[in-house]
């Protein structure tokens, strides 16, 4: 004999409808953990989309080389306070590291920058041509300048989309002199936008100049060559390793460290550790989850308790049912359905709440949040399973109810 599932749907949803305040608190508990889940995976997954952001804006295979910190009596100084790197450090790795592709060294400092009226104090830094190959940082508008520019230490610029806004507002700059502590520079270009830096600064309220130009003209350098830092651009990611490496042997052959002695600079791998934050934010993500996931645990038990309590509520009408042809099946059947339907109608409402939720959190708490199609799939089809899971066993009680018990049972 054929199962009637449409009479028995229809059976289980007047039964459900019979009941509609127990239904309700009944699906609650779902509710609440499907909206967690999802609520709790958008905001890992919004962490790990701004790391990746980070990544991708400082540019990629970056390595990082800072002056060593000094020792005055007995104290050790912070990094970088000692003036060790120079230019001709930054041509040797050029040269002679195998794994580099890119070497860009940087001088620079605060100053105040006029333009007609308008007058903007922001970070100027003296680099070259390959900051923004190693940096992966196009121009919007405009030409970069050029090793020439560089050699010549001519007065020109780059300068950012906070600078411009602030000095021209809808005015195109390239052609245009600025005025940098009362040096007149020619604007060659317009970076790209870029965004907030790891440390939470604004990339594009900068300039770049030569970094000749930055050295003899604008802040003027205690050491002939000194530069503050060099960024080095691995060839692949493979190749980061390789390229730390040979930085570090090339520079301390250069400065004359011996075996047992500090390096006198510092080679940072930014690359490595923002991809060490970014797991670390995904982890995070899967505890969130895991924990918000308890909650639908919690829910199907509830869905459990609630249809153990309706078998027996309903036991004489399982014996009428059971007396006049209901097969085992049939009477399961009803019982799944039962649970199947109100786990999916919580996860359906659960859905609505944990989307709610995330765009709440990003745009009153300001935390990036990411909703992932397949979070809330997994959360709904999760919420499906805890039904068919928790119903499974008053259902398979029910059906093994004898008829007569049943009509005798009070």
């Amino acid at each position: 004999m054929m199962i009637n599932l449409p009479s028995i749907f229809k059976i289980s949803l007047r039964a459900l409808w019979v009941n509609k305040m127990r239904s309700a608190l009944t699906i609650l508990g779902i509710i609440i953990g499907v909206g967690a889940v999802i609520a709790m995976v958008a905001v890992g997954a919004g962490a790990s989309s701004k790391i990746s952001e980070f990544i991708s804006s400082i540019g990629g295979n970056i390595i990082m080389v800072l002056p060593g910190a000094t020792t005055a009596g007995g104290v050790r100084m912070g990094m970088g306070t000692q003036s060790t790197l120079t230019l001709a450090d930054a041509e040797a790795i050029q040269k002679e590291a195998s794994a580099v592709s890119d070497v860009a060294p940087v001088y620079g400092g605060v100053a105040q920058v006029v333009y007609g009226h308008q007058n903007w104090s922001t970070g100027v830094t003296g680099t070259t041509p390959s900051m923004l190959t190693g940096r992966d940082w196009n121009l919007a508008s405009g030409r970069p300048f050029t090793l020439q520019d560089v050699r010549g230490a001519t007065k020109v610029a780059l300068l950012g989309q906070t600078v411009v806004d602030n000095l021209f507002g809808d005015q195109d700059p390239v052609g245009q002199s600025v005025r940098i502590k009362n040096v007149p520079f020619t604007v060659l270009g317009v970076l790209e936008t870029k965004g907030q830096s790891p440390s939470g600064q604004d990339q594009d309220d900068t300039i770049f100049i030569p970094i000749t130009t930055a050295q003899k003209k604008i802040f003027g350098a205690p050491i002939p060559g000194m530069v503050r830092m060099i960024y080095v651009k691995a060839k692949s990611k493979e190749d980061l390793s390789t390229a730390e490496r040979e930085v570090t042997q090339l520079l301390r052959q250069r400065h004359r460290i011996g075996q047992k002695q500090e390096n006198d600079f510092t080679v940072r791998n930014l690359t490595q550790i923002l991809q060490a934050s970014e797991q670390s934010a995904k982890m995070m993500t899967l505890l969130l989850g895991a924990i918000a996931s308890v909650s639908l645990l919690v829910g199907g038990i509830g869905i459990m308790n609630i249809m153990l309590v309706s078998v027996t509520e309903r036991t004489r009408e399982i014996g009428i049912r059971m007396a006049v042809g209901a097969k085992t099946w049939d009477i399961r059947l009803q019982f799944i359905i039962e649970a199947l339907t109100l786990s999916l109608v919580g996860g359906v409402v659960g859905i609505i709440i944990g989307v709610s939720t995330s765009m709440v959190l990003s745009s009153v708490a300001g935390w990036p949040t990411v909703i992932s199609p397949f979070s809330v799939l997994l959360a709904f089809s999760f919420s499906g399973l805890v039904g068919i899971f928790f119903g499974f066993y008053p259902a398979y009680k029910a059906s093994l109810l004898s008829p007569i018990d049943a009509l005798r049972y009070e």
